[in-house]
């Protein structure tokens, strides 16, 4: 299935997207029907927490004539408008590469000298081989769907990042790589927006990105969350972005050092995964701007394809 939260008629719904034009409201239908629990299609927060027996009865919903409008008539929002908390990974070896280099060049730049020719690492460090490195971010900066991304006042570097996201269903804790797909809600498009400038100047103090990914609206999700079963091979999930129409990346995220199996076993050491928790693959290669030595420009349309997903567009514009 393939979840979606979307406004209609001044009011909030959870849905199922019908084929690629419509949409099962699916807060409406349960309340029409007689039977579970409507509270489990209130929010996607909800739904998630109500784990399988939350999805059977979406399907079963699904079978019920009714409730389906047009999804030209609605507005898509984040899917889940508020996950629990974010944490965005290291994962694609062409992107750790190249990032590197293309740092380089956008640090010259902005010590006011030309940009060096500066190779791709050739051998990955060996910390980002043994560890799923990752930061966190802030989900109070969710948005959705063709959501204005508000560029931030202090940065001239304005970049976009290609992700896939996990979002956790089932909680528990020192999780098993074998068993952690079966703590997996779904999958999202994961657009992490990033100031260059301003995460080059705060990358030396070795606590990660700050005002670098932190602004409002830094943080686009959606269309939808596609449960595992919507993919044929979820360790081959075709991915590709276009700025402007402009085909920039196309990858796979086979090429991921680490599974989402293998990074859900590495954060639950000794922590809890509660349901509604996102992680996200870090972007995959070639899926920035900084690795094409390449930023955006005010009014850019950046639009990210995952198979099995659908189509995440945001356009970016600078502010007064």
């Amino acid at each position: 299935m393939r979840f979606v939260t979307y406004e209609h008629g001044g009011n909030r719904f959870v849905g199922a997207l019908v084929g690629d034009d419509a949409v099962k409201n699916l807060t409406a239908a349960s309340a029409a029907s007689g039977r579970g629990d409507p509270a489990w299609f209130t929010g996607m927060q909800a739904l998630i927490e109500t784990g399988d027996a939350g999805i059977d009865e979406a399907r079963r919903l699904m079978e019920r004539d009714g409730h389906v409008v047009p999804l030209a008539d609605v507005r898509l929002l984040a899917p889940l408008p508020r996950p629990q908390s974010i944490r965005d990974f290291f994962t694609f070896p062409d992107h750790i590469r190249q990032s590197y280099a293309g740092m380089q060049r956008l640090g010259a730049r902005l010590a006011g000298m030309p940009a060096p020719t500066v190779p791709p690492l050739t051998e990955l460090p060996a910390l980002y081989l043994e560890k799923a490195i990752y930061h966190k971010g802030n989900p109070l900066t969710v948005v959705g769907p063709d959501t204005e991304i508000l560029w931030p006042r202090y940065s001239k570097f304005m970049d976009f990042e290609l992700e896939l996201a996990i979002i956790i269903g089932r909680p528990g804790a020192d999780i098993k790589a074998e068993r952690a797909a079966a703590h997996i809600f779904g999958y999202t498009i994961f657009n992490d927006f990033s100031a260059r400038d301003a995460q080059m100047a705060e990358m030396p103090g070795m606590m990660g990105p700050a005002k670098g990914k932190d602004f409002d609206r830094s943080n686009a999700i959606g269309p939808c969350i596609a449960t595992p079963d919507e993919f044929a091979d979820v360790h081959d999930i075709r991915m590709r972005a276009s700025v402007n129409g402009e085909l920039w990346a196309e990858g796979s995220n086979s090429a991921m050092l680490h599974r989402f199996e293998d990074i859900i076993a590495y954060v639950s050491r000794d922590e809890t995964l509660h349901p509604g928790e996102l992680l996200g693959s870090g972007t995959m290669g070639n899926g920035c701007g900084v690795e094409h030595d390449r930023f955006l420009e005010d009014g850019d349309e950046v639009a990210l394809a995952i198979d099995g997903i659908g189509v995440l567009t945001n356009r970016v514009r600078r502010q007064d």
